[in-house]
């Protein structure tokens, strides 16, 4: 698949997101996501390719390995107005359990056609768009992991929240240290717990996974630029996001 048909291909996925969103949410319905942290297997160097689509290449042919899913959604403020603009990351392990982060590769080796880590701007309606696959429990470096997916939102250059994508009703969750520690503070887990639905029509293993993001912050505030980022601490970004096409 060229360039072009796979840029269309997720241009016209992701403008279907909007038929998984919930409309007419009220401002006092919404509870804001919970921060589980970014976690220490950030890329420390970025592929070359960077889109929403983890699961090709560049212009390779050979897929990654795994159940395909498609990730969707919407950030939302606290008040409930969508976040335009906003600068979206996910990065997760490949089937092997294998960041792309040069420390966070697991004995069973990695998926070199895995991107691994993929980025995508919301639109107007602060919808996003993901294709990937669906996350698997692993342990690395001794510690246990239940499958989950980390994203990261951005504006105006300040981190906004750092958390992951969890999968309902999963038996791992039950094992994983994140978890239960968490819940023992009183956390409401339910804000990451996200189901994966199986796509009937398709003839591979595809899932569908919708998550609407809730950051504790106003459109007012993220615009300024005197306030903290999300995580609790002033601090300047991983990287600056681009400027937003007019």
């Amino acid at each position: 698949m060229t360039t072009h048909s796979r840029r269309r291909l997720l241009q016209a996925l992701a403008a279907g997101t909007a038929a998984y969103t919930v409309p007419g949410l009220f401002a006092e319905a919404l509870k804001t996501t919970v921060s589980l942290g970014e976690g220490p297997f950030y890329p420390d160097k970025m592929p070359l390719d960077t889109d929403n689509d983890l699961l090709v290449l560049n212009e390779g042919i050979t897929p990654a390995i795994g159940e395909i899913a498609y990730v969707s959604g919407r950030v939302l403020t606290k008040s409930g107005e969508p976040l335009r603009n906003g600068y979206v990351e996910i990065w997760q392990t490949d089937t092997n359990g294998s960041y792309l982060h040069s420390g966070g590769r697991n004995i069973g080796g990695y998926d070199s056609n895995f991107q691994g880590y993929g980025r995508f701007v919301t639109d107007s309606k602060g919808q996003y768009f993901f294709r990937t696959i669906k996350p698997v429990e692993y342990t690395l470096q001794g510690a246990f992991r239940c499958p989950h997916i980390h994203f990261a939102i951005s504006k105006s250059g300040h981190r906004l929240i750092a958390t992951q994508m969890l999968i309902k009703g999963h038996p791992a969750n039950e094992r994983d240290g994140i978890v239960k520690s968490n819940r023992a503070k009183g956390e409401m887990l339910e804000s990451v717990m996200v189901d994966f639905k199986p796509v009937a029509s398709s003839k591979l293993k595809e899932y569908t996974a919708n998550w609407d993001i809730v950051v504790g912050r106003t459109a007012e505030e993220m615009e300024d630029g005197t306030l903290g980022i999300g995580l609790g601490k002033p601090d300047r970004p991983r990287f600056n996001p681009p400027k937003a096409k007019k």
